[in-house]
C-alpha cells in the first residue's frame, strides 16, 4: 500500500515548486531590468533581484527546518509567466507600450508568489512550524510590497506614456 499524502508532504512539494520559481525569477530580472525603458521601473527590477536572493535564502532556511535539502520542481506556471514576459519584451521593443507591458508581466510573477507564499505560511501555521512561518511572512510581506510598487510605478509612467504615444 502506497504510504498516505499528507499536508507535510504538500508543504514540502509546494515549497519545491516556489523554490524553482524563486530561481527562474532571478534569471529573468536583469533581463527585465536591461528591457525596461523608465529608469524607475529599471531600478524597481534591480532591487527585486537582490530582495530575491534573499528569499531564496529564506527557503532554504525552511527546507532545513523540515530536515529537507532544498530543491527545486519544475512548475510549469511560472515558465508560462516568464514566457509572457519573454514575449511582451520581443513584441514591443522600442515601443510605447513596452513599459506598461513589463509592469504587467512582472505583476503576474508577483501575483502568483503572493498565492504561493500565502498558502505555504497557512500550512506552515498548521503544521506547527513557527519558524517557517516568520520567514514565509516576511517573504509575503516584500512580495506584496513590490506588486504595490508596481502599481504605482505602472499608473505613473507607464500606462500614462503608453496611452499618449495612441
Amino acid at each position: 500500500m502506497m504510504a498516505e499524502k499528507t499536508l507535510d508532504n504538500l508543504f514540502h512539494d509546494t515549497l519545491k515548486d516556489i523554490y524553482y520559481a524563486e530561481r527562474k525569477i532571478l534569471k529573468a530580472l536583469p533581463k527585465m531590468a536591461r528591457g525596461a525603458q523608465s529608469p524607475e521601473l529599471k531600478a524597481a527590477f534591480e532591487l527585486h533581484r537582490d530582495e530575491t536572493e534573499g528569499q531564496i535564502e529564506r527557503l532554504q532556511q525552511v527546507f532545513e527546518l523540515i530536515g529537507k535539502r532544498p530543491q527545486g520542481k519544475t512548475c510549469p506556471a511560472i515558465d508560462g509567466i516568464l514566457e509572457e514576459g519573454e514575449e511582451i519584451l520581443e513584441e514591443f521593443k522600442g515601443e510605447p507600450a513596452l513599459d506598461a507591458g513589463l509592469a504587467a508581466a512582472a505583476q503576474a510573477v508577483e501575483h502568483y508568489e503572493i498565492s504561493r507564499y500565502g498558502t505555504l505560511k497557512r500550512w506552515a501555521q498548521n503544521l506547527g512550524l513557527k519558524d517557517a512561518v516568520a520567514l514565509l511572512d516576511a517573504t509575503l510581506q516584500e512580495e506584496t510590497k513590490t506588486d504595490k510598487s508596481l502599481s504605482g510605478l505602472a499608473d505613473k509612467v507607464a500606462n500614462v506614456k503608453a496611452k499618449k504615444a495612441a
